[in-house]
């Protein structure tokens, strides 16, 4: 059998600040990083965090993801990590999480099932390449470890999603047999040319399989070129029990079942601490709870009508299916790209999602402006959708880094800019800072990244109807966040797929008029940015989807220019501890600060 491939190694009773060095440059890709540097600092996103949460816990670590965001260097949080370690000691067995048995539908579920379309084989796929000699043998085996370990890989829905009758099922391990789902393809002989259109084709078959009913959420299909060559495991899933951050949970399982092969043990992988039925169950309870009813009036108020169509509220239901010829993929280059996602959250202390979304909401005003735009528009709000990863801090104790399934928030944010100097914002000047510190300050008032909006819509029976009543945002936004491309080892993702990109049943409307799924691809020459615009054919042109999308790029490149200016960036309200500081306030004392410097 051949070599595992080389993973870095943490000893019982690791050093804190060296293991999560490592870890930091691990998920990274950086050759080192030093213990004054910060993740954030670094790039690195939510996404990112909860990978150095999952990797710190098998090295001993405790953490949350919450701290690696906020700690302001390796070795602040280092620190972090012995204090609850000690905490962990101190505490008393608790009670089991709830693992099988009924699975309380959550409210991406019952976002999905409103759609009203098709969702058999709705799915998420990802094709890795295999080491020389991974065979049949070795691939039931890591998949049966997969299915064994990740509870919703084996969830059962009787009646189908949506029904009223008997809720998802979780059975116990062993229920679902990976041999059953696991089709070896000999692909001896075919070369690296032809491998792509081979896992595609066989992926396709593969999708057809798929059955909720029947427990069948994943297919595995592994192109097995012999001892001396690279072969392809393609991953098919049901949509309903994976997501973006569970691929990657799944990815660093597979090594590490390899390396148990490899060395010639059985694969056994570490459970989650918090499994999703018992996640679910604490969603019901939170939906209900007084710190989210509170909430219903905050998100009432988002959804209200807009004076301008584009970026408002629509009625649900009525727009066609998602069809390849209502689809648009743009690609920014590394140049771009590189400090739009690094330099230019840390103007503001921000995040990728501020950066991206004041680009959109800018252009979404340019677009306004060339149809002939309303003067009596004073407020400029530009109403989105907004998915998040869903794996928030809202209850104690829960830890999801390592928790495979759908955890998906979607929730309303309404930005209002207020009327931008558009061509100034377009040239990269003080327009785009003052949108971004804008945009900054409403996504950071969101309570709990949005969670509470799925909760109160499709959990609660009392605001659940009136938050319905208010229509959907015309406009979808989905930041993936960063995917390794490129590499040539094995289990990176194999060339000529795209990654874990959604893929629908045909027939199945859209949720959103217009649609912008983004992701981040690092590869040997850098980061890229690739943006994917669907929209539905009977709500806009499509010549007028394509402005709009050229439209976003041309106030990302704005971004970036107005990043590299001296006078760029700035503290916002919620940076300081004041009470009542507003932004005129911080720029100004920034402004007599900087004369007397």
């Amino acid at each position: 059998m051949a070599e595992p491939v080389h993973r870095t190694e943490h000893p019982a009773g690791p050093d804190p600040v060296r293991t999560l060095r490592t870890l930091f440059a691990e998920v990274l890709g950086r050759a080192e990083v030093d213990a004054g540097h910060s993740f954030t600092g670094l790039g690195g996103d939510s996404i990112q965090a909860i990978q150095v949460v999952s990797r710190a816990r098998a090295a001993g670590l405790v953490v949350s993801t919450r701290d690696v965001l906020r700690a302001e260097s390796v070795s602040a949080l280092a620190a972090t990590t012995v204090a609850q370690g000690r905490m962990r000691e101190d505490a008393g067995p608790a009670t089991p999480p709830r693992r099988l048995g009924p699975l309380v539908p959550t409210p991406i579920m019952g976002w999905l099932a409103e759609l009203g379309g098709p969702v058999d084989t709705y799915n998420q796929s990802l094709v890795l390449r295999t080491p020389p000699g991974f065979g049949a043998a070795a691939a039931e085996r890591t998949v049966q470890a997969l299915l064994d370990t990740h509870e919703m890989l084996r969830l059962r829905l009787p009646d189908g999603i949506g029904a009223t009758g008997a809720e998802p099922v979780v059975p116990p391990a062993g229920s679902v047999a990976a041999a059953d789902l696991l089709e070896h393809v000999d692909a001896r002989g075919t070369g690296e040319a032809q491998l792509p259109a081979l896992t595609r084709e066989r992926m396709r078959a593969a999708r057809r399989l798929l059955s909720p009913r029947d427990g069948h959420m994943l297919r595995a299909v592994l192109l097995d070129r012999g001892a001396g060559q690279q072969g392809r495991l393609a991953l098919v899933i049901h949509h309903l029990v994976v997501d973006g951050v569970s691929w990657r949970i799944l990815q660093d399982d597979l090594r590490s079942c390899w390396t148990a092969l490899a060395e010639g043990r059985e694969p056994v992988l570490e459970p989650a601490a918090t499994p999703f039925a018992h996640w679910a169950d604490l969603l019901r309870a939170e939906a209900t709870s007084g710190r989210r009813t509170t909430e219903a009036d905050r998100w009432a108020a988002a959804l209200r009508e807009a004076p301008q169509p584009l970026a408002g509220v629509r009625a649900p239901g009525g727009l066609d299916p998602e069809s390849p010829e209502n689809t648009l993929t743009l690609t920014l280059g590394p140049d771009v790209t590189g400090p739009l996602l690094t330099t230019a959250p840390g103007l503001v202390n921000g995040t990728v999602n501020d950066v991206l979304l004041t680009a959109l909401a800018l252009a979404v005003l340019g677009r306004r402006g060339a149809d002939g735009e309303d003067p009596q528009d004073m407020e400029g709000a530009v109403l989105v959708d907004v998915e998040g990863h869903g794996r928030e801090d809202v209850a104690d104790g829960t830890d999801l880094s390592r928790t495979v399934g759908w955890f998906t928030t979607v929730f309303p944010v309404r930005l209002a800019l207020g009327r931008p100097d558009l061509d100034e914002a377009r040239a990269g000047g003080p327009a785009v800072g003052a949108a971004l510190r804008l945009v900054k300050e409403e996504l950071r008032a969101v309570p709990d990244k949005g969670i509470g909006f799925g909760l109160l819509r499709h959990l609660n029976s009392r605001t659940g109807p009136d938050l319905a009543a208010r229509g959907i945002p015309q406009i979808g936004f989905n930041y993936l966040g960063r995917f390794p491309m490129g590499g040539d080892a094995p289990w990176d993702a194999a060339p000529g797929h795209d990654f874990a990109l959604d893929d629908a049943d045909e027939g199945l409307p859209m949720a959103h008029a217009v649609e912008v799924n983004a992701a981040a691809h690092e590869g040997p020459d850098g980061l890229t940015l690739s943006a994917t615009w669907t929209w539905a054919g009977n709500a806009f042109p499509g010549p007028w989807v394509h402005d709009l999308a050229h439209e976003w790029f041309t106030m990302l490149r704005a971004v970036v220019t107005h990043a590299a200016r001296p006078d760029a960036g700035g503290l916002t309200p919620s940076d300081v501890s004041l009470a009542q500081v507003s932004q005129a306030d911080l720029d100004t004392f920034e402004s007599q600060l900087g004369a007397l410097l």
